[in-house]
């Protein structure tokens, strides 16, 4: 009798234990993918010659389609400020210059694309586009730079919501890979007077 009880307790523990384990395998897929904010601080700031970096934005997200860049994972106007606090550094806090870092457009727009052929299926296209700009006030006097950077993306119209997060966190990267590149080449070329020991003269 006790042998018996013995083999159903042990019986029961594995049945317990097997339990615990796919209760926690159902979790584990059952959780969303989660994507990670956009950094650039493995790249040197840009030491400028200015008092202060203010960032700033005029873009204003409507929350209603075609808009639709409050879906996306990644948040590019959050991301353009993040670009801004550790890229962009105020370096001589003596100075009457000022840096104002504007943003001007950081949307996403979604657009139905229809089918040209019969058994192919309907499409979405989205464009992401950030727009920012670079301005340095000293006393009257102001001189600036601005980039523009656009990124289109196209997936079938029954694509799942994991997959649609997949391409936009991709899309978002390759946006600020474009932006990086292209701003710190404008400031280096339009703004290099107000870049810490800069030895570079620009060529107009």
């Amino acid at each position: 009798m006790k042998n018996i009880l013995k083999m159903m307790c042990a019986v029961a523990m594995i049945l317990t234990f097997g339990a615990c384990s796919t209760s926690s395998m159902n979790n584990n897929e059952a959780t969303p993918e989660r994507y990670s904010d956009l950094h650039f601080d493995n790249k040197s700031p840009i030491a400028l010659n200015v008092k202060t970096v203010e960032i700033k934005s005029e873009f204003t997200p409507s929350f209603t389609r075609p808009n639709v860049e409050h879906m996306f994972p990644v948040s590019i106007e959050k991301t353009a400020k993040t670009w801004a606090k550790e890229r962009l550094e105020a370096t001589n806090f003596a100075s009457n210059a000022k840096a104002e870092f504007i943003i001007q457009d950081a949307s996403v727009t979604e657009q139905e694309i229809k089918a040209e052929q019969l058994l192919q299926k309907d499409g979405l296209k989205y464009h992401a586009n950030l727009k920012v700009l670079l301005r340095i006030t000293e006393n009257s006097a102001s001189t600036q730079t601005s980039v523009e950077a656009y990124r289109d993306l196209t997936m079938p119209i029954d694509t799942n919501i994991d997959d649609k997060e997949r391409h936009w966190n991709e899309m978002v990267i390759n946006l600020f890979k474009a932006f990086d590149e292209h701003m710190d080449s404008n400031i280096h070329q339009h703004l290099n007077m107000y870049i810490q020991d800069n030895k570079a003269i620009a060529t107009y």
